[in-house]
């Protein structure tokens, strides 16, 4: 990174997929993909910025998918969260394994092998520059991890969250099954939940359209994106107030 080059954000809150985890495998966690990721976080950290991270848990267990297989839903939701704490480890060895401190936070209580989520605390975390990992979504059935994350986003007053996926931003269709697709490098929370752009639910679109907290898609696999949106080049597609 250039000497002349600064971040432009103090505090971010990074919104990760489980599948995100799984690479070019059908389940579980790639380890190379955990290292890269790892690294690309590293990077940024080490410049000033203070991290926030939520990952789901899709790779191992879907909350939604489980129900619609026949188990209850607020039981489902429960094994998709323990799934989310399993990811949050690994984020956490590979992270550390790389020379940064990573610290886990779960919304529910697991405080034989991680920390449970206090705001105050993950807030001195985020400030003695040590990496946070959100796991356990918000430890209740019925929300999703992209609400999770929209929440903790808030709850930290982070200036940014990043919502790190399999495409370039947000699109008026799915591009990879319409050609006439077309990228908005910029949209309002209000076009989007009418839209009903599928990259995150209804209820983190407007949790952060409420608190005015921008959101920035941007395409997971495209290395080095995280940095150069840190130093402010226009990646992906803002989600804000006047879009």
């Amino acid at each position: 990174m250039p000497n002349s080059a600064r971040p432009i954000y103090r505090r971010i809150m990074l919104k990760l997929s489980g599948e995100a985890l799984m690479g070019k495998e059908d389940y579980g966690i790639d380890p190379d993909v955990l290292k890269r990721l790892a690294a690309e976080i590293i990077e940024v950290s080490k410049t000033g910025v203070q991290v926030g991270l939520v990952v789901g848990g899709g790779n191992i267990f879907r909350g939604a998918g489980l129900a619609a297989s026949g188990i209850d839903r607020a039981t489902a939701d429960h094994m998709g969260m323990l799934a989310t704490v399993i990811n949050s480890l690994a984020l956490q060895d590979a992270i550390e394994k790389q020379g940064a401190v990573c610290r886990v936070m779960s919304a529910i209580k697991i405080n034989e092998i991680c920390e449970d989520y206090i705001r105050r605390r993950a807030i001195r975390h985020l400030e003695k520059g040590r990496i946070v990992v959100f796991a356990a979504g918000t430890g209740n059935p019925f929300f999703t991890t992209d609400s999770a994350a929209a929440l903790r986003a808030i709850e930290i007053s982070a200036d940014l969250m990043l919502k790190a996926t399999k495409v370039d931003g947000l699109y008026s269709a799915d591009p990879n099954k319409d050609p006439t697709a077309v990228r908005f490098p910029r949209i309002s929370y209000d076009s989007a939940i009418e839209r009903k752009l599928a990259v995150m639910d209804t209820t983190a679109f407007a949790l952060c359209r409420d608190y005015r907290m921008p959101i920035r898609v941007y395409d997971l696999h495209r290395r080095g994106d995280l940095m150069r949106i840190m130093l402010g080049e226009t990646i992906g597609t803002l989600v804000d107030q006047t879009g």
